[in-house]
C-alpha cells in the first residue's frame, strides 16, 4: 500500500542554542539560508548578549509560534550589584556606582523574595516593546524619552545560586522561572535599586521555553552542517501540550475548523488522530471543544 507524501514533512520546530553577539533576527536569517525557505520565525526575542534557547518555526511551524510565545521561560543569569547602566545590562554605559560590600547574603535573599510571585514590573527602556508603533529601544537611541507603564508578570521561582564578592561589587548568579513578558534585566535593576546600590545584568542564558530546553538545542554550526528539524509539527504539539485522542471523523471535523462536543478539558490540548498526527490545538469554550490552532487544515 502506498501513502501520499505528508505535505507537512518539512514543517516543525528548530531549537537553537543562540550564541552571544547575534540578534534573534540574525539567527532567523541564517536558518532561512540553511533550510532554503523564507518561512522561518522565532518565539520570543533574545538580546544580543544573551545565549540559549531560541525556538524557531519552519514552514507551517511558524504558525505555531504565537502560541509558544506565551509559554513560561527559565533563565540562568548573573546580576552585578554596585553599578547601574543605561540599558540595565553590561552593554550599556555605567551611570552610577555604589559600594556594595556591606550588602549581606540575607539582604540579597530578602530582595529576591520581594521580586518573587506576581509583581508589577517596568520593562527596560531599551526593550522591544512598541510605543506608538515604534520599538522602545529605537526611541531611546534617537534621543527621545520613553515612559513605559508597569505591567503584571509572574516570577514563579527566583533563586540565588552563588554570591561572589569583589572589591566594591557583588556578582549574584541566579536562576529565574517566569511568565511571558518578564524582563530579567529589569529584575537586576530592581534588585539593585531595592538594595540601594544599583544593579545590572552581566550574563543571561535562556534554559527553557515551555517544554523546549537546552537538551533539544543545537548550535548554528551543527544546523548548517545538518539542517534538520528538532521536532516535527506533530512532535512539537504533543510535547508542548497535553494530548487528547480523537477519532478519524473528529480529526476531519477539526481539520475543517469545526467544533466537537465538550470533553471536560479546561486547558489547551493537542488533538491527535488514530494515525498519530496532531490535527489541532483545542480548548473547551462553553459547551464546545473548539480549535485554537489548526495544524493540519483540510485545505492542505
Amino acid at each position: 500500500m502506498s501513502f501520499a507524501p505528508d505535505p507537512l514533512a518539512s514543517s516543525g520546530i528548530v531549537v537553537v542554542d543562540k550564541p552571544a553577539g547575534m540578534t534573534s533576527h540574525d539567527v532567523v536569517t541564517r536558518l532561512r539560508r540553511f533550510f532554503r525557505t523564507r518561512k522561518v520565525g522565532h518565539a520570543g526575542t533574545l538580546d544580543p548578549m544573551a545565549t540559549g534557547v531560541l525556538v524557531a518555526g519552519i514552514e507551517r511551524g511558524t504558525k505555531l509560534l504565537a502560541h509558544l510565545v506565551a509559554e513560561d521561560k527559565v533563565y540562568a543569569a548573573t546580576i552585578r550589584l554596585g553599578a547601574t547602566t543605561t540599558t540595565d545590562d553590561a552593554d550599556g554605559d555605567v551611570v552610577m556606582c555604589a559600594d556594595a560590600s556591606q550588602i549581606g547574603d540575607a539582604d540579597i535573599a530578602a530582595g529576591i523574595a520581594e521580586l518573587t510571585g506576581e509583581i508589577m514590573q517596568v520593562p527596560s527602556s531599551v526593550s522591544a516593546i512598541k510605543i506608538g508603533g515604534r520599538r522602545a529601544h529605537e526611541l531611546v537611541r534617537s534621543g527621545e524619552t520613553v515612559d513605559i507603564p508597569p505591567r503584571e508578570v509572574t516570577v514563579f521561582r527566583f533563586h540565588a545560586l552563588a554570591v561572589r564578592r569583589h572589591a566594591s561589587v557583588i556578582d549574584v548568579d541566579v536562576r529565574v522561572h517566569c511568565s511571558k513578558g518578564t524582563y530579567i534585566r529589569s529584575l537586576a535593576r530592581d534588585l539593585g535599586a531595592a538594595l540601594g546600590v544599583g544593579g545590572h545584568l552581566t550574563a543571561l542564558r535562556r534554559e527553557a521555553v515551555g517544554a523546549f530546553t537546552l537538551d533539544d538545542a543545537r548550535s548554528l554550526t551543527q544546523l548548517e552542517t545538518a539542517p534538520t528539524l528538532s521536532l516535527s509539527l506533530d512532535e512539537a504539539l504533543s510535547r508542548a501540550w497535553p494530548v487528547i485522542d480523537v477519532t478519524a471523523a473528529e480529526y476531519e471535523a477539526l481539520a475543517m475548523g469545526k467544533w466537537l462536543e465538550p470533553r471536560g478539558v479546561r486547558v489547551v490540548h493537542a488533538a491527535v488522530g488514530p494515525d498519530g498526527r496532531a490535527v489541532a490545538l483545542v480548548k473547551e469554550q462553553g459547551k464546545r471543544l473548539s480549535t485554537v490552532f489548526v495544524a493540519r487544515p483540510s485545505t492542505l
